[in-house]
């Protein structure tokens, strides 16, 4: 999915008694903490990231390390950011907050091979929707080709459950069993969304289209949170809990997502206004807009039956689009699905001070600005 803030800078050098980096202890509520975590898991999965990803041949070795930012396409050295890391801070954040910083320590390598797999999405996304920038630069198909970018897809999804096998954690077994069902999920959601888009703009449901979303985007943040949970030796409820929790938070992410692929400023989004819209993505706030009954839901239907040309007024689409509800309708429900979130991670982690990593996460990928 789309990747909408600026990575935090890392560059921490210190380690803590556990063998993780040590970074300033930050006060709850501060505004502070989600940051240091997405800074911490960054600095912790990188070394079993650019480890793996070195393992690869050399062609698809030279995509990944272009799309993780890591070089240019010519093979030189590169300093863009490599995503946000929410995906393995929540590994880590799951495992302290059922297992204590042990847990974490050795939830790593599971958390770069989540890490993995979400970048495997990545490149066969970008390939599949023709999207053509990704982190404030050109996708990889757009510069090695669709082929190149494929199998570095492939590479990444095999290197995550490699990962895991060479674990000697107890849990990695069914760490790498729940990914490896979670990918089979993903990619029910990938199909559902690429069907969906060459049906009518009046035969796609709402119900439909959250259930896409939650395969897409939730079912991942769900799964880094259960082998989070798998690492610190949680029981079954509290595994599920926690999968219910991410999967939450994912759905509230893909909805505030939707909303800054319409509305987002291009600057720190690093993509073309209006993209979704001239791309006739039916996302939600979209698919909320064309179901509502009212009579920009109609304008709406008679734009997205017609494909894009260079005088379409994207701004109007966009403004149609909020004037049927589609907006405001994604916002108030990403705030749902986050109580809901709330609701699930206390279930398994009832003491606020242990479940605040999480929660401060969660919080991280529902404020983000357009």
């Amino acid at each position: 999915m789309t990747e909408s803030i600026t990575e935090p800078k890392t560059g921490l050098a210190t380690e803590s008694a556990t063998g993780m980096p040590a970074v300033p202890e930050q006060r709850p509520g501060d505004g502070h903490e989600a940051t240091t975590l997405l800074e911490r898991a960054r600095v912790a999965v990188d070394p079993a990231l650019r480890a793996a990803i070195g393992s690869l041949p050399g062609p698809m070795r030279r995509v990944a390390l272009y799309h993780f930012g890591w070089e240019q396409a010519d093979g030189t050295p590169a300093g863009g950011g490599s995503g946000k890391a929410i995906r393995p801070a929540l590994v880590l954040a799951a495992a302290s907050a059922l297992g204590g910083p042990m847990a974490r320590a050795a939830a790593v390598r599971a958390a770069a091979a989540v890490e993995l797999v979400h970048n495997f999405t990545l490149l066969h996304d970008d390939v599949m929707d023709r999207d053509a920038t990704r982190r404030h630069r050109p996708t990889a198909w757009a510069v090695f080709g669709d082929a190149d970018a494929i199998l570095a897809g492939d590479a990444l999804q095999a290197l995550a459950l490699r990962l895991l096998a060479e674990d000697p954690h107890p849990a990695a077994s069914a760490a790498a069993a729940r990914l490896a069902d979670c990918v089979i999920e993903l990619c029910a959601g990938q199909h559902a969304d690429t069907a969906m888009e060459q049906r009518g703009p009046d035969e796609v449901t709402l119900a439909e289209t959250l259930a896409m979303a939650e395969a897409k985007t939730g079912a991942l943040l769900g799964c880094a949170c259960a082998i989070g949970a798998l690492y610190a030796d949680a029981g079954d409820a509290d595994v599920a809990a926690l999968d219910a929790f991410g999967r939450e938070a994912g759905l509230a992410f893909q909805l505030i997502d939707d909303v800054i692929g319409i509305w987002g400023d291009p600057r720190r989004t690093g993509k073309p206004v209006g993209a979704d819209l001239a791309a006739r993505k039916k996302s939600l706030p979209v698919v909320a807009a064309l179901t509502s009954g009212t009579p920009e839901a109609a304008e709406l239907a008679a734009v997205y039956a017609t494909p894009h040309d260079e005088e379409d007024d994207l701004e109007e689409i966009a403004l149609a689009v909020e004037r049927a509800g589609g907006r405001d309708w994604a916002q108030t429900q990403a705030a749902d699905r986050m109580a809901r979130a709330m609701q699930e991670v206390a279930r398994a982690v009832p003491d606020p001070e242990a479940a605040g990593g999480l929660l401060a996460l969660a919080e991280f990928v529902t404020r983000r600005t357009t």
